[in-house]
C-alpha cells in the first residue's frame, strides 16, 4: 500500500514537511494499522458556542487581553492523532487516506496536481461525517480537524504547531465569533437558526408545515420583542440610577457663612443637578411608555409561540425536512468556503506548511477577528447598527471563520429573515488570508451594503445610502457589480479616508460621510486636515443646529 512508502522516496520538501520532530510527527501510516482496533483516546468537551442573545446596551467589543495561551496544549504531539482523526468516519475515510499519500508522494508535479484536485471532493464528503458528530464530544484531533484543517500534526513545522497548541480554546469572551466546529455544534442542538439556503425543502401542502412556518415567523418576533424588553429595562434603570446621584448632590448643602444652622443657596453644580433631573424625568416617563408598549408586543409573542406550540403537538408535532440541519448547514459552509476563496484561489482544504504564510496576528483566530471589528468600529461608529422603531440598535453579526487561503470575507445574511428587529446577521472570515484586515473589511462592507439595501426595501435605488451610492453610479456610468464598487470604495473609507487620504471621488466621500460617519474622534481629527473634511464637518455642525426646526 503506499502507506509502506518511505521517506527516501519522496521529494524532499515534501519529507520534510512529514519528517519534523515531535511525536506527532513522522509519514501517513498503513491505513489498515490506523483501523486495527477501535480508538479509546479521551475525548474532550467542545466548547460551548457563545454570543447567541443579543444585548442591546451593549457598546462595543471587549478589550482582547489574552490572545495566546501562555502553554500549550500536547494533542498535536500524540502519535495517534491522524490514525484518531480518521477513526470511525466509514469507508471515505479510507479513500481520503490513499489520494492524500499518492498527493504527498508524488515526485511529477502534474500527478501532484491532479492527486490534489481528486482529493478536495472525498475530503468534504468525509468532513460531513466528523460534522455529524459535533454536537457531541469530539475527540482533538476531530475538532481542530474541523477549527484548523489540521488532519496530521507535522503538515506544520514545529514553529506553527507550538502557534496553534497555544490557541484560547473557550469563548471567554462570549462574543459570536465561532469556529467552524462551534457554529455546527450551535446549530445542530439547535442553539442557533440554520443559514438561509434554498437547498433545504419543507414538506409542505399539510397543516403541520404551514403551523411550523408561522411558529418560525412568530418565534423570530418573540426574540426580538424580548430583547428590546431587557434593553429597554436596563435603560430605566440607567436613568432612574443618574436621577438618584443627581439628587443626593442636591442635598449636600454648605452653611451660611456667620450662621451655623442655616445652609447657603444651591451651588450653579447643583443648579445644573436639578435642570439634569428635569429632562430625565422626561426621559423616564418616554421610557415608560415605550417599556409597556414593549411589555404588551412580549406578551403578545409569547402568547403567539405558545398557541402554535400546542397546535403544533396536536397535529404530531416537530416538522421533518428531508436533510438534517448540520447536513444541510455544512453543506452552506462548503458554499461559503468556495467564496472567501473565489475561482483562482488555492481551494486544498488542509492546514499544510507550503501554503500557510500568516504571521500570527494576520491568522483568522477569534482573538485576532474581535480585535479588527472593534478597530472597525472604532472608525465606523454604526457599522453593526440597524434602526428599529426610531431606535438605533448595536447588533454585533454571527461570525463564521472558516480555514481556508481565501481573501475575502462576505455576508451570508444581514439578519434573521423572521427577526430583523435585533437578529444578528452572518459574516464569513477565512482564516487564513494574505491579509486579515482587508478579509473582515471586505466582509463588513458586505453586511453594510445588504442592511441598507434592505432597509431601504423597494426603494434601495433611491434613497438612503444605496440609493445615493447607485445613482452616483449610473451618473458615471460605471458597469459590473455595484456592490463590489460599494466595497472597493468602503476600504478605502476606511483605510485610506479615516487617515485624511482623499482616494474617493467627491459625491461618494460625501455620501459616506452622511451614511455612514466616522466617530467623532475621527472627525475631530480629520477637520484640521483639509478643507474637504473641514466642510462636510461643518455641514454635519449645520444639520445639528437645524434639528429642531
Amino acid at each position: 500500500m503506499a502507506g509502506s512508502t518511505n521517506h527516501g522516496d519522496m521529494d524532499p520538501e515534501l519529507a520534510a514537511l512529514l519528517g519534523t520532530a515531535g511525536s506527532g510527527s513522522g509519514p501517513l501510516p498503513d491505513f489498515a494499522d490506523i483501523f486495527g482496533e477501535k480508538n479509546k483516546e479521551d475525548f474532550a468537551d467542545i466548547s460551548s458556542a457563545s454570543g447567541g442573545e443579543v444585548d442591546l446596551t451593549a457598546s462595543g467589543f471587549p478589550p482582547v487581553t489574552k490572545r495566546l495561551e501562555e502553554k500549550g496544549h500536547n494533542f498535536f504531539n500524540d502519535p495517534n492523532y491522524y490514525k484518531t482523526a480518521l477513526t470511525n468516519e466509514g469507508d471515505i475515510a479510507q479513500r481520503v487516506h490513499s489520494i492524500l499519500q499518492k498527493f504527498l508522494t508524488a515526485k511529477d508535479p502534474k500527478d501532484r496536481s491532479v492527486f490534489r484536485m481528486q482529493f478536495i471532493s472525498p475530503f468534504w464528503e468525509f468532513l460531513l461525517n466528523v460534522a455529524r458528530k459535533s454536537t457531541g464530544r469530539l475527540p482533538p484531533p476531530k475538532k481542530y480537524l474541523l477549527r484548523f484543517g489540521l488532519i496530521h500534526p507535522s503538515f506544520i513545522n514545529p514553529e506553527t504547531r507550538e502557534f496553534f497548541s497555544k490557541v484560547v480554546d473557550d469563548n471567554v469572551l462570549d462574543q459570536p465569533v465561532l469556529y467552524m466546529d462551534e457554529w455546527l455544534s450551535a446549530v445542530g442542538t439547535a442553539k442557533m437558526r440554520p443559514s438561509t439556503t434554498d437547498e433545504v425543502r419543507v414538506v409542505r401542502g399539510n397543516a403541520q408545515s404551514k403551523i411550523s412556518a408561522l411558529l418560525e415567523k412568530a418565534q423570530g418576533k418573540f426574540d426580538g420583542s424580548r430583547s428590546i424588553l431587557k434593553a429597554k429595562d436596563r435603560e430605566r434603570r440607567e436613568i432612574e440610577k443618574i436621577i438618584q446621584d443627581r439628587m443626593n448632590s442636591i442635598y449636600e448643602h454648605i452653611p451660611l457663612h456667620g450662621f451655623t444652622d442655616i445652609s447657603d443657596c444651591l451651588t450653579e453644580g447643583q443648579k445644573m443637578a436639578i435642570n439634569e433631573i428635569m429632562n430625565l424625568l422626561k426621559q423616564l416617563l418616554k421610557n415608560d411608555h415605550e417599556l409597556g408598549l414593549s411589555i404588551r408586543d412580549f406578551s403578545s409573542a409569547e402568547n403567539d409561540v405558545q398557541n402554535l406550540q400546542e397546535k403544533l403537538e396536536a397535529e404530531g408535532g416537530a416538522l421533518t425536512v428531508d436533510i438534517g440541519a448540520i447536513d444541510t448547514e455544512f453543506d452552506t459552509i462548503r458554499q461559503m468556503a468556495k467564496m472567501t476563496v473565489g475561482r483562482q484561489g488555492n481551494h486544498f482544504p488542509l492546514l499544510l506548511a507550503e501554503y500557510f504564510h500568516s504571521v500570527p496576528n494576520e491568522v483568522g483566530l477569534r482573538e485576532n477577528i474581535i480585535t479588527m471589528l472593534a478597530k472597525i468600529e472604532s472608525i465606523d461608529k454604526e457599522a453593526f447598527c440597524r434602526i428599529y422603531k426610531n431606535r438605533l440598535n448595536r447588533i454585533a453579526p454571527f461570525v463564521l471563520m472558516i480555514p481556508t487561503y481565501g481573501d475575502m470575507g462576505f455576508c451570508w445574511e444581514p439578519f434573521d429573515r423572521y427577526n430583523r428587529a435585533t437578529s444578528r446577521g452572518r459574516i464569513v472570515v477565512p482564516m487564513y488570508p494574505r491579509n486579515l484586515y482587508l478579509a473582515v473589511l471586505t466582509a463588513v462592507a458586505d453586511l453594510r451594503w445588504q442592511v441598507a439595501k434592505e432597509k431601504a426595501s423597494f426603494y434601495w435605488m433611491e434613497e438612503g445610502l444605496t440609493g445615493h451610492y447607485y445613482q452616483w453610479f449610473q451618473a458615471n456610468k460605471l458597469k459590473g457589480d455595484i456592490k463590489e464598487y460599494f466595497i472597493r470604495d468602503y476600504i478605502l473609507w476606511m483605510t485610506k479616508e479615516a487617515e485624511g487620504i482623499q482616494k474617493l471621488d467627491k459625491d461618494v466621500r460625501g455620501t459616506f460621510w452622511r451614511h455612514m460617519p466616522f466617530t467623532q474622534d475621527v472627525k475631530e481629527r480629520l477637520k484640521t486636515r483639509s478643507f474637504v473634511y473641514q466642510e462636510l464637518y461643518q455641514r454635519d455642525q449645520n444639520r445639528a443646529m437645524s434639528d429642531g426646526y
